[in-house]
């Protein structure tokens, strides 16, 4: 039987992580394409002590339904965490607890967006959000990088070429996949640009609490002076991605229709995924268990970045991220980038993420592919890295 898949839905491809991540089912390769946490930073013993006591004290409360908005004491506690970092204003904004970040790009599309509104990512961005973006059938524009965030001269040429522009998506702290972080001034003028052009902003933060280098920056959604923020953060980087976890914070107008659009997709999110985050924060020191994470990603950042400038052609150039998991490397002009990531996992058993992966189209062009520290041991990341910079040098020069 021939299939006919729906307009949204039709134009869609697998992700090209996952393409590749099928090769890392050889226990050979050394993979630096995951955007997992790193083991060590599982806190194990805490969540197996956690799950014991839910299950003991309040087996029901566990496994039955839910209400949509999410588990009420947690929502409570995200809340007074947000409100006190200025990123929650309770006269004006709910929060709502989500199956993971990700779930939050697909109903702010969802609640906002008609087939061919326009919705304006970085570029390039996170593959996951952007296929959510295209499921929608929105008109996908990118505007490019640079080194404090996204272009707010080529921002405001889209604006004024796409007015029918309904969100701006951003990753403001230690972008993926580039790694780069938003400078305030740039926050500023992205917002001001918002203003000018009544559209809203999704501010999209995973990693902001894994900051080990520089001076936090404050959100976007801490400036939100009228309404035009959705803001989504997730427990995936920062407790367990399994747990499926992620919130967001928007005006109460808008978080009401979320809710509706949820109730259609997945009903609410886990209760025990929500009551072990809950619990998690009560029991635990929750801040010391985020200086143990960024510790953990300092010194595994800073020994993939030192074996780099060691072992690689100094033809290729990287970023310097201060947090997250990633860094983003650019191989020289007109070089053959998608071969280049072939070559490193077929004949040489190392796995990269092609920078193709994360553009707006797959016409548009690019010379970089992403690395990952957090996953790798520190002996697969001296070993890969070494047999990387070979690759480079036979391909690129000294």
């Amino acid at each position: 039987m021939n299939y006919t898949f729906s307009e949204k839905v039709s134009h869609l491809q697998a992700s090209a992580i996952r393409e590749i991540l099928k090769f890392t089912s050889d226990p050979e390769v050394i993979s630096f394409a995951a955007g997992n946490p790193a083991p060590e930073a599982f806190p194990v013993e805490d969540v197996q002590r956690i799950a014991q006591e839910l299950f003991a004290q309040d087996p029901i409360a566990v496994l039955q339904y839910g209400i949509t908005e999410g588990y009420t004491p947690l929502r409570d506690t995200m809340k007074a965490r947000m409100q006190s970092a200025g990123n929650f204003k309770p006269e004006s904004e709910e929060l709502i607890i989500t199956s993971g970040a990700q779930q939050v790009m697909e109903l702010a599309c969802k609640s906002l967006c008609d087939p061919g509104d326009t919705l304006i990512a970085e570029a390039p961005s996170f593959i996951g959000s952007l296929n959510a973006f295209k499921s929608y059938n929105v008109n996908l524009v990118g505007v490019p990088l640079d080194d404090e965030g996204m272009d707010p001269e080529k921002l405001e040429a889209a604006l004024k070429a796409n007015p029918n522009t309904k969100l701006i998506y951003l990753i403001p702290n230690f972008q993926n996949p580039t790694g780069k972080t938003t400078t305030l001034k740039r926050r500023k003028e992205l917002y001001a640009l918002a203003q000018k052009y009544n559209t809203i902003i999704l501010e999209d933060n995973p990693y902001g609490d894994l900051r080990f280098a520089g001076e936090d920056v404050p959100t976007i959604k801490s400036m939100d002076t009228d309404g035009r923020v959705i803001y989504a953060g997730s427990f995936s980087k920062v407790l367990a991605p399994g747990i499926r976890v992620g919130y967001s914070i928007a005006p109460k107008e808008i978080i009401s229709k979320m809710v509706v659009c949820k109730q259609v997709s997945d009903v609410q999110t886990n209760n025990f995924g929500q009551m072990l985050a809950y619990r998690f924060m009560q029991e635990v020191d929750f801040d010391a268990h985020l200086a143990k994470l960024r510790s953990i990603y300092k010194q595994k950042a800073e020994r993939m970045m030192r074996d780099m400038e060691e072992n690689f052609s100094k033809a290729i150039e990287f970023t310097r991220p201060q947090g997250g998991l990633f860094l983003w490397c650019t191989l020289p002009e007109g070089s053959d980038m998608m071969g280049f990531c072939t070559r490193a996992v077929s004949e040489n058993k190392v796995a990269l993420v092609p920078g193709s992966a994360f553009m707006i189209s797959e016409s548009d062009v690019t010379y970089s592919f992403r690395m990952n520290y957090s996953t790798p041991t520190d002996a697969a990341i001296d070993k890969g890295v070494e047999i990387l910079g070979k690759l480079t040098k036979e391909m690129f020069g000294a």
